[in-house]
């Protein structure tokens, strides 16, 4: 689709018009400047016609915070992929400097420039800003993001100059989202994983503030690509924004099909890890674990921590482990494979005489393993995919209701003997099979 790259200094209301033109949330909102620091992509739609939304990070030229020089490389990346550009001032504030500064280099691009002037919503305002005809960018537009004031004349004469669609790709797209603790190198990864400086790397935990979309065609297979902040305990959340990117992680999981979880290999498995690795299971989607900083690791040491990972994470004993390292690109081949493999298992579906010819085989020992239960196991299919979901049907016992965790685990391990499903979880569930009543 087109690219419509929505530039401007630090709190002009990107974000809010952006999420305006959406009709919902996507990106966070704050007074604080510098929330949003990487280009995020947004499909959008105005009267049928689809385009994408660029959203960038604040432009400054003094760079006060150590981040301004990777912004303003990164909304300039934004200007120069784009069909079409939004730059947004603050009808409150003026004309500053700043806005200046970003005008000379959006006139030099050759794009088509929409000069928005946002916050025009007190009618104490004078209705001719007559400064920002200064900025040599045509007649600006009075809008309101916050109660959608001149949105619409707005969108209107942007989807005339865009250019008609692409024609889309037609292969199947898997969904993956990276997550892990702050500063664990999961923006390396993705930089690495899509060959391109997508997103803002630093030393500084907290540096990725909300979550990132990129979509990549590798080998004829079509990857979204979902960069998460790094996800704090709730008790170490100490602003507004950290809880906000907190939920777009969750929200990133709930979006995916397959999790990469990225561990710091020098800190090993923390409890942070395991939570958030007992959520991507509950949540029922695919998973592949990343041991990151590998280069930092040495000789004997290596085994010994696959084996206290392999530990710590037992309860996710199917997800695959990658030592790699995404400064290096060490182990990076063998992600991709790893990802396809996963993402088949996760739509396998078993015939229903092959999962039956499996059950005559193991009958006795289901039962047996059941004890006191007393019941006995008659046929199983498969009621689903995505995660792959087992039906075992069993006759009436009197303690058939009982059936613990520990018995669905044992089903869910010897199904993995026979059929594998690496990197998924298996959802087991066991139902008394009526008796059909004789008139």
């Amino acid at each position: 689709m087109a690219l419509v790259a929505v530039v401007g200094r630090p709190n002009v209301g990107k974000s809010t018009l952006i999420n305006r033109i959406l009709g919902k949330r996507e990106t966070i909102v704050e007074e604080t400047p510098g929330v949003t620091r990487d280009r995020k992509y947004l499909e959008a739609d105005w009267n049928g016609r689809s385009f994408t939304l660029v959203d960038t990070g604040g432009l400054l030229f003094k760079d006060e915070d150590g981040f301004s020089d990777h912004i303003r490389e990164q909304a300039l990346f934004a200007v120069r992929q784009a069909d079409a550009v939004i730059f947004i001032v603050d009808g409150r504030d003026g004309l500053m400097g700043a806005d200046e500064d970003i005008a000379e280099i959006l006139r030099s691009s050759e794009k088509p420039i929409f000069l928005a002037v946002n916050k025009w919503d007190d009618p104490a305002m004078s209705m001719e800003p007559a400064s920002f005809y200064k900025l040599g960018l045509g007649d600006p537009v009075l809008i309101s993001g916050m109660h959608g004031i001149g949105v619409g004349e707005l969108l209107d004469d942007l989807v005339k100059i865009l250019p008609e669609d692409k024609k889309p790709l037609a292969e199947k797209q898997l969904t993956v989202a990276i997550i892990g603790r702050p500063n664990v190198g999961k923006s390396s990864l993705f930089n690495r994983l899509i060959g391109e400086e997508r997103v803002i790397v630093s030393d500084i935990a907290g540096t990725t503030r909300d979550s990132i979309d990129s979509l990549l065609v590798k080998d004829g297979n079509r990857y979204l690509f979902l960069d998460t902040a790094g996800l704090r305990r709730k008790a170490r959340q100490d602003t507004a924004v950290e809880f906000y990117s907190s939920v777009r992680v969750l929200e990133a999981i709930d979006r995916s099909e397959v999790v990469l979880l990225v561990l710091d290999a020098a800190d090993g498995v923390t409890d942070q890890d395991k939570r958030m690795a007992a959520h991507v299971e509950a949540k029922g989607r695919a998973l592949i674990v990343l041991a990151n900083k590998w280069d930092l690791v040495e000789g004997e040491k290596a085994e010994d921590l696959i084996a206290d990972i392999g530990d710590d994470l037992q309860f996710v004993s199917y997800a695959p482990l990658i030592c790699i390292s995404a400064l290096t690109g060490r182990g990076l081949d063998k992600v991709f494979p790893t990802l396809d493999r996963v993402d088949d298992e996760f739509s396998t579906r078993i015939p229903t005489h092959i999962l039956n010819d499996f059950v005559d085989e193991f009958r006795s020992s289901f039962e047996a393993a059941a004890g006191k239960r007393s019941f006995r196991i008659l046929y199983a299919t498969q009621a689903g995919t995505s995660p792959p979901t087992i039906v075992f049907f069993t006759t009436s016992g009197k303690k058939d209701k009982r059936v613990t965790s520990n018995y669905r685990r044992y089903l869910e391990n010897k199904i993995r003997e026979r059929f594998s499903f690496e990197g998924v979880p298996i959802k087991i569930r066991v139902k008394v099979k009526k008796r059909e009543t004789g008139k």
